[in-house]
């Protein structure tokens, strides 16, 4: 038999990597750091083998761990001192955020990305202002949307004063991307770019990270709110609008479930494209790791190497320090 062309050709060892299509840096990964106001010492998080809660005296130090790794940025998730209603603690000025952002902004060269919602910081842990009845559960629609804008607003410059390089919006409310450019503008932050959840799914992974930042909603769910696992072509409405408010950066979450969407995004816009490797993915990984049913690091990797080769530009996972210090 004549075969002419023969793809193993260019898979032994010397050109194999020469012709790789896809690769994956640690100036493409963004590591998340979870800063809490309410200890004194590091708190590991059980369900994310490897990840703490640091207390704000120690966010200089942890980020300086993550950067000696390679990994560059850092977005940083906050557990205040206290809770309420209307998430108040979120954009004050001396709150757990602003005033780890202060540290590390002063103190590093990290670029710091910024979470912008108040599900960490309600006592009733959803992303805004309740509707009236929703803690009885009669409400239709759980958060006021319109009434939440002006919040995010105010987060988002309260974290640009304390020397945030870029903000993060994920609470999913419509219009909350041309909110947060009003109020950056407003507030003399032009030039701070705005890395928008614009396709944000509400998704079963998501639950080691509520255990991590403590914003596990305290009944009900997030469905009225966030995107519908089953919807493909809701997420071009969602991210189309979002792009044109003014985002910057355009993010999926989770990414592993929603490679398709990240592939659409990149096929459909020019903007840069971010994938969170969420939580669930990664414990699920260290899971099976520990069972000895997966080899980790080789698994990582090519998690890694999916979401890159799906398309996206930036990756914000938990692996980020382990697989930077491998490259």
């Amino acid at each position: 038999m004549d075969l002419t062309d023969r793809p193993r050709r260019l898979r032994r060892d010397g050109i194999r990597g020469m012709v790789s299509e896809t690769e994956v840096d640690a100036s493409d990964l963004i590591a998340p750091v979870f800063v809490d106001a309410t200890t004194d010492e590091r708190v590991p998080i059980e369900t994310m083998p490897g990840h703490e809660r640091v207390p704000v005296e120690q966010a200089v130090k942890r980020v300086e761990e993550v950067r000696e790794t390679g990994v560059e940025a850092v977005m940083l998730f906050g557990i205040p001192e206290s809770k309420d209603e209307q998430g108040t603690r979120a954009w004050a000025e001396d709150g757990v955020v602003q005033e780890a952002t202060r540290r590390v902004t002063s103190e590093t060269d990290a670029y710091v990305i910024t979470d912008v919602c108040l599900c960490e910081y309600t006592s009733h842990g959803h992303c805004g202002v309740l509707e009236g009845g929703a803690a009885e559960g009669e409400a239709r629609l759980t958060v006021e949307n319109d009434e939440t804008l002006d919040l995010l607003g105010r987060i988002a410059a309260s974290h640009a004063e304390a020397g945030a390089d870029m903000v993060a919006p994920s609470g999913m409310m419509d219009g909350m991307v041309a909110a947060i450019r009003e109020s950056l503008d407003g507030a003399g932050f032009p030039d701070v770019p705005i890395m928008s959840y614009a396709a944000k799914y509400e998704s079963a992974f998501y639950g080691p990270f509520r255990d991590a930042a403590d914003g596990a909603p305290a009944f009900g769910d997030r469905r009225h709110y966030q995107m519908d696992p089953a919807n493909r072509r809701e997420a071009m409405r969602e991210v189309r609008l979002d792009v044109e408010q003014g985002a910057d950066v355009l993010m999926v979450k989770p990414a592993l479930p929603y490679l398709d969407i990240v592939a659409d995004l990149r096929e459909e816009f020019d903007h840069p494209i971010a994938a969170y490797n969420v939580s669930g993915e990664y414990a699920m990984l260290h899971a099976a790791s520990e069972k000895g049913w997966l080899e980790l690091e080789a698994v990582a990797m090519e998690s890694l190497l999916s979401i890159k080769r799906a398309g996206a530009d930036l990756i914000l996972t938990y692996f980020a320090e382990d697989v930077a210090a491998k490259l």
